[in-house]
């Protein structure tokens, strides 16, 4: 998963880089140098859509908020406050338009974030990723 020169990926790289976690139930745990490749790809990919919309699903309420908090801050979204922390697995959807978010206990074994490109005209990003690893920002 190494690129020798990751500061100047191309959007081409960053998407092959990205793909890689396509359709995985668990996001891998990532070593320091492939983490950095992989939030290199993440920003330079969000940064040409409009807006983002994270699904997270975690072990708990503290574990899913705390990956809403790093990839929003990576994003430049305000994260919401008062949420709930409901025992056990949750999942949280975070929409990067409009602010709104849902957390809920969770009964399924998918274990990481998704993030779904928005964009407004055709030729910008519309795509989804992930499962990420909850810790990818932190």
């Amino acid at each position: 998963m190494s690129t020798p020169n990751h500061q100047n990926l191309t959007i081409s790289e960053a998407k092959k880089i990205l793909n890689k976690f396509n359709c995985l139930d668990i996001a891998p745990i990532l070593k320091p140098s492939e983490k950095a490749l992989v939030c290199r790809a993440l920003v330079l990919v969000t940064s040409i859509s409009d807006y983002q919309i994270l699904g997270i699903c975690a072990d708990t309420a503290e574990e899913g908020i705390l990956a809403m908090r790093t990839y929003s801050h990576a994003f430049g979204y305000e994260v919401p406050s008062n949420l709930a922390t409901p025992e056990g697995p949750v999942y949280i959807k975070l929409n990067g338009k409009n602010g709104l978010c849902y957390l809920d206990s969770y009964a399924g074994h998918h274990r990481g974030v998704l993030i779904s490109c928005q964009s407004y005209n055709e030729g910008g990003i519309n795509e989804m990723y992930g499962h990420l690893p909850l810790d990818l920002f932190a």
